[in-house]
This record gives C-alpha cells, structure tokens and sequence, in this order.
C-alpha cells in the first residue's frame, strides 16, 4: 500500500477570510480526511524564510534546502535535461514589476500569458545581456530560465510567489552581490523596453516582460552538502516520487508524473508510488487566492473535493492508500495532517472544516 502526500499551496484560506469561506465550501470528503486524522499540525512560516511555507516543505521534503531558503535550481535543471556542471544556478523566472501607488510590485507570473515563442524570443535578448556580464543563461519552459552566477552565494532571494503583490522592497535580492544583480537586471530591462515581442504584447492586452526574478540557488556541490548533513542528522529519508497538476516550471521539472488532469489520480499515485512514498503538488487553487479571487478559490476547492478529496478518501477506506498526508498552506502557515484507514474508522469524529480556519 502506498504512503501518499498531497501539498496544496493556498487551499489554507487567508485567516481574515477562513470563517465565512469554510461556512461556504462543501467538501464532506475532505473534511473527512481532515477531521479524522492520526496527526495534524499548524505551523507558521518560520520568520527567515523569504518563500511560502509549501515551497519550503517541498524542498526539505526532497532534501533540497539549506536553512530556510529552498535551493532548487540544479535539481530543476536536470528534469528539463539541462546540466548544471559545477557552477551556482539560479532559477530565474521572467515577470512584470508594475508601479503602484507609492511602490514597486512584481505581477503573479501566472497572469502573464507567456508562450514559448515570446519567451524564447525575449530569452534570446537577456542572454546576450547575460553574457556580456560573464552570466551564462539557459532556457527552461516559458516560465522557467536558469542563470549561472558563480560568485552570488551570498545573495539572499525571494520567490517570486511569495514576493507577488507585496512591496518590492522588503523583497528584492539582498546581499553582497545584490549590486551586481541590480545592474544585470537594468541592462536586461532596457533591452527589453524597445523589444518587439513586448509591443506585440501590449498590442494584444498583455503586461510586457521587464524583469527577471532570481531565486532557488544551487549547485551539485551544495546538494551534495544538503545530502550529508542530513545524513549526519539521521534525517536523510527515502525521497518521494513527484507528481505534479497545475504547478509552476520550476516544479513540474522535478516531477516524474506531469499530469494534464486529476482523472483516475488515486489510481495513478498509489500504482506509482515508491519507498519514499508519492508526492502530489496540486496548485489550482493559487493563482485565485494570490489574487484574492475567493469566489474563484471557492470553485476551484469545489472542484478538488470531487475531483481529489473524494477519490483518495474512496482509496483510502478500500486500503489502497496506507496513509494520506494533506499539507495545506497559505502565505503564512501550513496545516500538516495525516490520515490512515483505521483514522476514518473513527466515527465519533464528526466530520468539519474548522481546521481551516
């Protein structure tokens, strides 16, 4: 039987929006699986942390993490074929900082609507930028570059999901190199001013491209340091198998199990799972949250409970599923709960989504 893990970015609903949200969802199976549970946690994002608390939990989970910053890049890099060698990579997300009122604010990048061909054209500008700069740039997926910037590991970084919407300067890089970035990010700002594919953009509704955003640093040293020191800690478990529905490139790269949709998915992750068992990254429900859109949210929670909720409850009563992991998170915190068959023989628990809030 398989152990299987479903992280849920935002399906946590903002504190100040939980009590009247719960009131409206109707999700019997997942309160089930919340209710009924052999283990549950709440924990907050720990304050040096510069991304969101599933971002974290799924580095640590993949032994991909140095402290509180998520170091990603390399293991990325490899599930897009690309190789990184011996240098430090960064994730490098292209995106659009917009002025607001009295400050800078980075677009969700979900919203840009960024095909391969733009990406790849406006790719090809940054990477003579790049270059020039001694910087090699790789290409990814439309969402997702990679920079090589050897002489940065001091620099502090940000998620662009964690930096969306919120005032640019509590967010941008820091640190030692942070002026060396600053000056790539210009140059690559101005060649993109001018460029023909953000005109075409701007002529169809879209926001133009004007910045790169640089997070997740990495290299195979550095891995391969994550590697023994959580040996040395006895912390060194199987690692999960990945799948992925509705997950940024960064994500979906490192998913051996890229899925298009949920059909038959207690199917599909209790057949694939390993002895580290099966992760499911499931990120329908963030763009709507990010951007507060909670009658959005709403469909798409409803949406997760017949399509997810209720199928992985089904499995998990048939002993298909030995145990079922829900990590559900908002910009603040994760809710960590577990549930096993013999939990949803518990039937003096009523069934709620008061955890929610």
């Amino acid at each position: 039987m398989a152990h299987i893990s479903l992280v849920l970015p935002f399906a946590l609903p903002a504190p100040e929006f939980a009590p009247d949200l719960v009131r409206a969802l109707e999700a019997p199976a997942l309160a089930s699986l919340l209710s009924r549970s052999s283990a549950r946690l709440r924990r907050p994002l720990e304050g040096a942390a510069r991304v969101l608390p599933h971002e974290l939990w799924i580095a640590r989970a993949l032994g991909l993490a140095h402290g509180a910053e998520p170091g990603i890049a390399a293991s990325a890099m490899r599930g897009f074929g690309l190789d990184p060698l011996d240098g430090t990579w960064f994730v490098v997300n292209p995106g659009h900082i917009q002025i607001a009122h009295s400050h800078l604010m980075l677009t969700d990048t979900r919203q840009l609507g960024l095909n391969d061909a733009d990406s790849r054209a406006l790719f090809d500008t940054a990477r003579a930028c790049c270059e020039e700069a001694g910087h090699a740039l790789a290409y990814g997926a439309p969402d997702t570059w990679f920079l090589r910037a050897d002489a940065w590991d001091a620099i502090h970084t940000a998620s662009p999901d964690a930096a969306v919407g919120m005032n640019l300067t509590d967010w941008v890089p820091t640190g030692e190199q942070s002026r060396a970035f600053r000056k790539l990010q210009n140059e690559v700002q101005v060649s993109w001013y001018t460029d023909p594919v953000n005109a075409a953009r701007e002529a169809r509704g879209l926001a133009p491209v004007n910045a790169i955003w640089p997070w997740g640093a990495a290299s195979v040293a550095s891995e391969h340091a994550q590697m023994l020191v959580a040996r040395a800690a006895g912390k060194l478990a199987p690692r999960p198998a990945v799948s992925t529905y509705a997950a940024p490139g960064w994500l979906t790269a490192m998913a051996d199990q890229r899925l298009d949709t949920l059909d038959g998915i207690a199917g599909k992750l209790a057949a694939t799972a390993e002895s580290g068992g099966r992760l499911l990254a499931c990120g329908n429900v963030a763009a709507s949250a990010i951007a507060a859109d909670w009658h959005g949210w709403l469909q798409e929670m409803q949406r997760l409970e017949r399509e997810l909720f209720a199928p992985m409850l089904a499995a998990l009563k048939q002993g298909r599923i030995k145990s079922l992991r829900l990590v559900l998170s908002h910009r603040d915190a994760l809710l960590d709960t577990t549930t096993t068959p013999m939990a949803q023989r518990k039937f003096w628990r009523r069934p709620t989504l008061d955890s929610l809030k």
